[in-house]
């Protein structure tokens, strides 16, 4: 199953964030699962990603619409955004790898998701609202670094938007067949040894399903 790893960390080749060991555990286990496969890594922040702003997306789009003729360079900012796009449709298993950055998702990952929920790509208008078009046993793993816990039915619970909107965009617009989590939470408050053996039993519960095995 050809997997695309999304790593939205800033810094993603810190060995000393729990992003980066959340990604080397799941190698680990994709490794000893899958020995003669290797997944695609994207690094967000080693990518100029397109934004929704004026002198950029939004102005594409309308010039696209209306059929004006874009420059060089809104050009090759299309030509980046289809390429995201048909990178990301060729892959049915996707793993997102973040730190939560003010209860939310890294502003890099947001430009990312913008960059692939295009209309009549991965979902499309009706009558009766949106329908996602993402239906050919696609799924998606979420691999969160937080510095509190969110799993304690507390204020924190109610926070979590990073994960809640994700599970939106995929799920229920892409229409991604599921979407699973797993945590390194409490980073800020527990040892490390106990923050990656919760990760690992996280991973651990929901692995075999999001490849269904």
């Amino acid at each position: 199953m050809k997997t695309l790893i999304i790593n939205a960390h800033p810094d993603f080749n810190n060995e000393n964030s729990f992003s980066y060991k959340l990604q080397e555990l799941f190698l680990r286990k994709y490794k000893d699962t899958f020995a003669n496969d290797t997944p695609e890594i994207l690094n967000l922040h080693a990518i100029d990603l397109p934004r929704i702003d004026t002198t950029q997306l939004l102005n594409i789009w309308d010039k696209q619409q209306t059929g004006k003729t874009m420059t060089e360079e809104e050009q090759h900012i299309s030509e980046i955004t289809n390429n995201l796009l048909f990178q990301f449709k060729s892959f049915h298993r996707i793993v997102i790898i973040s730190p939560l950055h003010n209860f939310n998702v890294t502003s890099q990952l947001k430009d990312y998701i913008d960059n692939i929920l295009i209309a009549r790509q991965t979902f499309k208008y009706t009558s009766e609202g949106s329908v996602g078009l993402m239906t050919d046993n696609y799924k998606a793993l979420y691999l969160q670094a937080s510095g509190s816990i969110y799993t304690n039915d507390d204020r924190y619970t109610a926070l979590d938007f990073s994960y809640n909107y994700l599970k939106a965009m995929f799920e229920d617009i892409m229409a991604f067949d599921a979407f699973y989590i797993a945590r390194a939470q409490g980073t800020a408050i527990l040892t490390e040894e106990t923050v990656l053996q919760n990760a690992e039993h996280d991973l651990d519960q929901v692995f075999n399903a999001f490849y269904n095995l």
